[in-house]
């Protein structure tokens, strides 16, 4: 959660702060190819008593991650309804983890093989006056605690979201499935006027009582105008961090999504990071929120080894830039290349659209061409893909509230999003990719080779030398379709290839990399390399 999830009290605000205005907390058909014998060419899923197995996850670098907002997903569960208000786009509008249970195989068959899931923690009990900055609604409207971010108690789960036992039946599932879940946890701060925590006498010397700006004092400052603990104390860390433990012993959860990252200190991290790894296992994952943050930025937190992966906030405006034509192709290209000075062993989750940031599709004008190559760019790069429910059926919406839509379920009666239109091509084009990607370890944990970057084209590599995979990424931006003479490298100039085109999926021609590279206007293609035994 970053200062939007201050959202009513964000907007309250905003004449004296603008910054809380739009701040970001913290994601054709493809077919497969047969590229080489050394690589895992296992069928992503298959079908088991009606659910979708996928393969299980090679390591981290191999998640592609699936961001709910929960309360926005799907309603499973009609006795916790009390507050619902679907009109209302600060209300609470049904989502729970029965229905994201019932329908994560919506999930699983996109792909996607990590759950990264909003806090279901007790939220205040009282909604916020807000103003729309778009001036759709002129007279406001009520936010409440519906993303899970406004807590006031950290030891009850919000009867709205459902219970302990419906999260361990969530994780059970995705288990089931060769899938992780991320619960995303708060330690920062608590909700406005959190009653339940400041009854207690004890917990009301946790709150500061001095108001901060962040950009005086980013450890002691109210992100988004919410109570800030004093978590450099060790009564305030300890009460945290045990309670998050012990819900993950008991559920089975696989890691925690870190909120607010950098407005804790390194003590506070050193110290959860030796208790979770203690006593939750080395292989416990953390992914934590770094406003701002890139591999440079977040390697203050790898050095220490305080987390295992952060959140790339550059990449999509970086890629919205690049398809829109602004800056020249070889600047795209070398920020690519710079994303593997990540420290080694640590990971980055890279995302196109998030709950605190405008869609992409929305930002890219509604372009559907140009999303979709943002979204072969994202599924070809080095980190973790992170994708917003339903930015892959073309989901509505631009800023907020609207970033923070119903998940749209089409010609289904699956509330809340029952009816809402969703494009199914669109769809399946990121299915096909994350399928590729899957198949081939030198797209989610290969090296970088630039190959051309001139004028409206670029051409990379990934490698795998150790398990002989190669492919190759020709982009072409442009409005017009592309030649261009490209020289390989010696080490896989005598190797055949295999032409993979996203616009005609069909298309599998043996020996079909030539000198002279036809790109189509607004596409990418892909060249697998064949090994000797295929």
């Amino acid at each position: 959660m970053y200062a939007s999830e201050g959202g009513a009290k964000r907007n309250l605000y905003l004449k004296l702060n603008p910054m809380l205005g739009s701040v970001l907390i913290i994601i054709g058909l493809v077919t497969f190819l047969s590229g080489c014998t050394n690589v895992d060419h296992t069928e992503e899923t298959v079908d088991q008593s009606s659910s979708v197995v996928l393969k299980p996850m090679d390591g981290w670098s191999d998640a592609v991650i699936y961001f709910v907002m929960l309360d926005r997903f799907a309603d499973g569960d009609k006795t916790n309804n009390q507050k619902v208000e679907r009109l209302n786009p600060g209300g609470y509008h049904g989502g729970d983890l029965k229905g994201l249970t019932q329908q994560i195989d919506e999930i699983a068959s996109l792909g996607a093989n990590v759950i990264w899931l909003t806090p279901i923690n007790k939220q205040i009990d009282f909604g916020l006056f807000a103003t729309d900055p778009s001036g759709e609604i002129s007279d406001g409207f009520q936010h409440w605690g519906f993303h899970g971010y406004w807590i006031e108690d950290f030891y009850q789960i919000d009867s709205q979201f459902g219970s302990e036992e419906d999260l361990t039946a969530l994780v059970e599932a995705a288990h089931q499935r060769n899938m992780k879940v991320l619960l995303d946890v708060v330690y920062n701060h608590t909700g406005y006027s959190a009653e339940t925590f400041y009854d207690h006498h004890e917990r009301k010397k946790w709150l500061r009582s001095k108001s901060t700006e962040c950009d005086l004092d980013v450890i002691t400052c109210q992100v988004g105008g919410l109570p800030d603990l004093k978590t450099e104390q060790p009564k305030v860390r300890d009460y945290l961090i045990e309670h998050s433990i012990a819900l993950a012993k008991r559920t089975g959860i696989d890691g925690f999504r870190l909120d607010t990252f950098k407005h804790i200190d390194h003590p506070f991290w050193k110290e959860h990071r030796k208790r979770t790894q203690q006593e939750l296992g080395e292989d416990f994952f953390l992914l934590a929120e770094v406003w701002g943050g890139t591999y440079r930025e977040l390697d203050k937190w790898f050095e220490k080894d305080e987390t295992d992966s952060g959140f790339d906030f550059s990449f999509s405006g970086s890629c919205q830039a690049f398809v829109n034509r602004r800056g020249r192709s070889i600047a795209f290209a070398k920020y690519l290349e710079k994303r593997h000075r990540i420290r080694d062993g640590y990971f980055m989750a890279h995302y196109l659209s998030s709950h605190d940031v405008n869609m992409a599709l929305a930002d890219l004008n509604n372009d559907k061409d140009k999303f979709k190559l943002c979204v072969a760019m994202q599924m070809s790069s080095l980190g973790m893909p992170v994708i917003y429910y339903g930015e892959e059926v073309a989901r509505k919406g631009q800023s907020w509230p609207y970033n923070r839509m119903d998940m749209p379920w089409g010609d289904t009666d699956i509330k809340p999003g029952a009816g809402i239109k969703r494009d199914e091509s669109l769809r399946e084009y990121y299915q096909a990719l994350i399928k590729l990607r899957r198949q081939h370890p030198a797209m989610y944990a290969g090296t970088y080779t630039l190959l051309h970057a001139e004028g409206d084209q670029m051409v990379f590599m990934r490698n795998h030398e150790e398990k002989d995979d190669h492919v190759i990424v020709a982009v072409n931006r442009s409005d017009k379709d592309s030649v261009l003479s490209l020289e390989l490298p010696d080490s896989v100039k005598n190797k055949s290839w295999s032409k993979f085109n996203l616009d005609t999926p069909n298309a599998d021609q043996s020996n079909a990399f030539e000198s002279d590279l036809k790109i189509k206007n607004m596409s990418v293609q892909f060249f697998i390399a064949k090994t000797k035994n295929s």
